[in-house]
C-alpha cells in the first residue's frame, strides 16, 4: 500500500450470448446470466469484468466443471442504462439462470434486483458498493466488493490525516452517484464537516462544464469523483485546464485501468481507492494464480483490477457451488456460499454466514502515473 504523503504527491461452457441457442434447464451444464454493459462510455468495466470470470470459468470447465457439469455464462448488453437492464434482466431470468452473475454499476443492479429477488434467483458479485442493494438484508443478494462507504470513509481519512479539509463532490446524477456522495458525507459529518461544494453529470456524458466552473470556484483541497472513466476523465482534464492544483480521489467503480488509459499522461497523481488485491504486485497467491491466467489467456486477456474482481467473483461463486448439493439449485447455491464461512482465497478473504452476504470490507488506495500504470 502507498504511503500516505506519496499518494498525495475455448473451453467447454466458455461464454455465449443470449442470442445463441440455450436450454430451458440447467441440464448438463451450470447457467449464470450478466448483464452488463460492452459498449458505450463505460464498456471497459463490463468487458474486463466478463473476461476476468470467462478466465477461471474456462479453467474450471477444462478440468471438468462442478459436479461433472461445466459452468456457461451467458451475457446481453445494457450499456449502463437501468431501463435496459430490466429488460434484459427479464429476458435472462426467463432462460432459468442458477444465477444472476457480476452486473455492473449501481442504477442497474438497483432496478435489477427486485427481479431477481421476485424470482428467487441469487444475485451474485455486483460490480458497486451502493448500501441500498445491502440493506436490508436481501437473502438474494451476495457481495464479494467493500462498500462505497468503506472507500469513501478511507479517502476522507486520507485527505484529513494531511490537514486538507476543503473537499469537494463530483457525483454521477443517479443512483450511484448518490451512494458515492452520502459516503462522503457521512464520513465528513462524523468529522464535523460537509463538501465545501458539490457538482454533477449524466451517467454515460462527458458534458463536465458546468461542474467544472461550479467546483473550481470553491477552490478546494481535493475533489472526489464519483462517476465512470470516460466522465471521470473529461473532469480532471478540464478541471485542471482551469486552474485547479489539488488532488483528485475516485471510487474504485471508476474502472482504474480505463481511467488511466483514457487521461494518459494526465493520469499522474490521480488516486482510486481499490476494493480488490492488486493485480500488479505479485506479493499475493491470488495475483500470481491471476496473472498466470491471463498470460495463459493470450492478447484477449488484460490484467487490471476489474478483470482481477470478475476472476474472483468466478472463483467465489465455484466454491459455492462446490460445497453445495451435487443436485445443483438456487437454494443448494445459497447455502454452499454460505458455508463458506470466513475463508482466505489466495490473500483475499471473504466472510460469508446467512446472516451476512458481504463478502468483504478490503479497501486500499492507488496512485495513477503518467505512463499508463498504477502504484499500489
Amino acid at each position: 500500500m502507498l504511503n500516505r504523503r506519496t499518494l498525495i504527491r475455448a473451453a467447454a461452457g466458455a461464454v455465449a450470448t443470449l442470442g445463441a441457442p440455450v436450454l430451458r434447464a440447467q441440464g448438463e451444464r451450470i447457467l449464470l446470466a450478466q448483464s452488463a454493459p460492452f459498449t458505450g462510455p463505460a464498456a471497459q468495466l463490463g468487458i474486463q469484468f466478463h473476461q476476468g470470470a470467462k478466465l477461471y470459468f474456462d479453467s474450471v470447465n477444462a478440468q471438468g466443471g462442478v459436479h461433472r457439469r461445466p459452468i456457461e455464462l451467458v451475457k446481453l448488453d445494457d450499456g449502463y442504462e437501468p431501463d435496459r437492464c430490466v429488460e434484459n434482466t427479464r429476458k435472462l431470468v426467463a432462460e432459468d439462470p442458477l444465477a444472476l452473475f457480476g452486473y455492473i454499476g449501481t442504477p442497474t443492479s438497483v432496478a435489477a434486483l427486485p427481479l431477481a429477488t421476485s424470482a428467487r434467483v441469487p444475485f451474485f458479485a455486483p460490480f458497486t458498493g451502493a448500501m441500498a442493494l445491502r440493506n436490508p438484508f436481501n437473502r438474494y443478494a451476495f457481495h464479494l466488493r467493500a462498500s462505497y462507504n468503506d472507500e469513501t470513509e478511507l479517502i476522507v481519512r486520507q485527505l484529513t490525516s494531511l490537514g486538507l479539509k476543503k473537499i469537494a463532490v463530483f457525483y454521477q446524477n443517479d443512483a450511484y452517484g448518490q451512494a458515492g456522495l452520502s459516503g462522503v458525507e457521512r464520513a465528513l459529518n462524523a468529522l464535523d464537516g460537509k463538501p465545501v461544494a458539490t457538482a454533477t453529470v449524466e451517467r454515460n456524458s462527458v458534458e463536465v462544464a458546468a461542474a467544472v466552473k461550479k467546483l473550481v470556484a470553491a477552490q478546494p483541497d481535493g475533489i472526489v469523483q464519483i462517476g465512470a472513466y470516460k466522465g471521470c476523465a473529461a473532469f480532471i482534464r478540464a478541471a485542471r485546464a482551469a486552474g485547479f492544483g489539488g488532488t483528485f480521489f475516485n471510487v474504485s467503480f471508476v474502472g482504474t485501468q480505463a481511467l488511466a488509459d483514457e487521461l494518459g499522461k494526465d493520469a499522474l497523481g490521480v488516486v482510486v481507492s481499490q476494493v480488490m488485491p492488486s493485480p500488479y504486485n505479485s506479493a499475493r497467491a491470488i495475483t500470481r494464480e491471476f496473472t498466470a491466467a491471463v498470460a495463459k489467456g493470450g492478447k484477449d486477456y488484460q490484467a487490471n483490477f476489474s478483470s482481477m474482481e470478475g476472476y474472483l467473483a468466478a472463483k467465489v461463486i465455484t466454491e459455492g457451488l462446490k460445497r453445495g448439493p451435487a443436485k445443483i439449485s438456487r437454494d443448494g447455491l445459497i447455502a454452499g456460499l454460505e458455508g463458506i464461512g470466513n475463508e482466505n482465497f489466495g490473500g483475499f478473504n471473504v466472510s460469508f454466514s446467512p446472516n451476512d452476504h458481504v463478502a468483504s470490507k478490503y479497501v486500499e488506495l492507488s496512485m495513477l502515473t503518467g505512463d499508463g500504470r498504477v502504484r499500489t
